[in-house]
């Protein structure tokens, strides 16, 4: 078969000048960093692959709109062009911005979640668990098997199994369960995609419960091109198309813009129900700003309109997923573990098989990430025990079966050849993965202790 390779479809502008730094440098800002890639200095970093949150490269015409901001304190144009874009493209009657998307998800808990309830979802996210935590409820995870799994290649890991979500009402009522928090592409399972077909049936579940079905749309573009690329019966149908399907099952979603709608801040709590859009209106007012702008500047809203219209392009899945798939198979050619399939927004390495002389208590995830930065000056993310933090309860850690490190590819920021040197870079790390030492905290925070915790290496 003749093979065919693909572009990017789009051209460079304007370039930002990397600082390029020994190896000597690296081990000292690593140190002072406390282990942590998150306490990093940008300006020490070569290739940035922490998040893909508020990093990716804006359209010309994304920075032509925030020159047309309208700053006015109440009722700003670029709000409503904000709010149609979201009705038109994502099928949500009521928008309520937010700084980005953990200030719709502290709103979201505040008004649905009272003490005791259990909030099931497909994989549990950081800061959507803390504030359902927070506001008195618990997290129950109704994801399938499948997904625990690295080696698995279940096309769409993200799907629920509804054995463990009826368990659940049987074993709490429906009447103690607030909603379901359904992710698209679920971050922490490795950028898994969820079915339609599966979703489907969970709103068939919801109706059937009198439960709210709540989506977190993060990644949501990404999740719909997966859909285009293995379920049966919509290889002919546009991303544009997929996602407003996959949104107008839901009713109501979390967003955070500064993913998939490709700017640098915002996100908004989406709804249909206008009782619970008067209900958000009057808590935004309290913790981001007025219900027209809720935290954003004008010209954040608008930018993030544009994007929201060039996040469905097919051509622009196409390139963005096929970088990560480029990235993953470079990987798999020189035998590095990582979770299949690849995800839609980054490759993860699993640091378990990396690293098999660190037990998990010793965060072995964490200390890949540092020995990466140190080999290369490549930025990493952890994503295991350090993130799945402690039992509020029992004051022990989770220890989840997912011990992984987290290549994220910002949108439209690097270039294949940035992939090849990330590649080599791991390929060295592993090669040497006997140098790597467990870690213990030296500085551990109550909350999201993977932002500011500090570590020390052990001997």
């Amino acid at each position: 078969m003749e093979k065919r390779s693909w572009a990017e479809p789009y051209k460079i502008k304007m370039v930002e000048l990397l600082k390029m730094t020994t190896l000597e440098e690296r081990k000292k800002a690593i140190v002072d960093a406390g282990l942590n890639t998150f306490l990093l200095k940008s300006e020490d970093v070569y290739i940035d692959l922490l998040t893909d949150s508020g990093v990716g490269a804006m359209s010309d015409r994304q920075w032509a709109g925030i020159m047309m901001g309208d700053e006015a304190y109440a009722g700003s144009r670029n709000f409503y062009h904000m709010h149609d874009t979201i009705e038109e493209y994502y099928s949500y009657k009521y928008t309520v911005p937010t700084h980005q998307g953990r200030g719709a998800e502290n709103i979201l808990s505040q008004i649905m979640i009272s003490e005791g309830d259990f909030v099931p979802g497909n994989m549990y996210f950081t800061t959507t668990r803390l504030h359902q935590e927070i506001a008195g409820g618990h997290f129950v995870d109704v994801i399938i098997d499948e997904a625990h799994i690295p080696d698995s290649e279940h096309p769409f890991k993200g799907n629920v199994d509804f054995i463990k979500l009826n368990k659940l009402v049987d074993e709490v009522g429906a009447e103690k369960i607030p909603y379901i928090c359904i992710a698209t592409c679920v971050n922490m399972a490795g950028g898994q995609p969820i079915s339609l077909e599966n979703l489907k049936q969970v709103r068939a579940w919801c109706d059937k419960y009198g439960i709210m079905l709540v989506h977190d749309m993060t990644r949501v573009a990404e999740n719909a091109y997966f859909i285009q690329q293995r379920e049966e019966g919509y290889q002919d149908k546009s991303v544009k198309e997929i996602v407003y399907e996959i949104c107008a099952l839901t009713d109501a979603a979390t967003m955070s813009a500064k993913k998939d709608a490709i700017v640098n801040i915002g996100g908004f709590l989406a709804m249909n129900d206008k009782r619970l859009y008067e209900k958000a209106c009057e808590l935004v007012v309290v913790y981001e700003g007025l219900h027209t702008y809720g935290g954003m500047a004008g010209r954040d809203m608008e930018a993030m309109a544009i994007g929201i219209k060039e996040s469905v392009q097919d051509n622009h899945m196409r390139a963005r997923v096929g970088q990560v798939e480029y990235l993953g198979k470079l990987l798999d050619d020189e035998g590095v573990p990582v979770v299949k399939p690849y995800g839609g927004h980054a490759i993860f390495l699993n640091a378990r098989e990396i690293l098999p002389h660190i037990p998990q208590k010793h965060f072995p995830a964490q200390a890949l990430a540092a020995a990466l930065y140190v080999e290369s000056g490549i930025r990493a993310m952890e994503r295991g025990v350090v993130s799945a933090g402690r039992n509020q309860e029992t004051g022990e850690n989770f220890m989840p079966k997912l011990e992984l490190v987290r290549l994220t590819i910002p949108r439209r920021v690097y270039t294949q050849a940035h992939m090849d040197v990330t590649a080599e870079s791991v390929v060295r790390v592993m090669k040497n993965a006997n140098k790597v030492k467990g870690l213990r905290f030296t500085y551990e925070p109550k909350m999201l202790r993977f932002f500011m915790g500090r570590f020390e290496e052990i001997d």
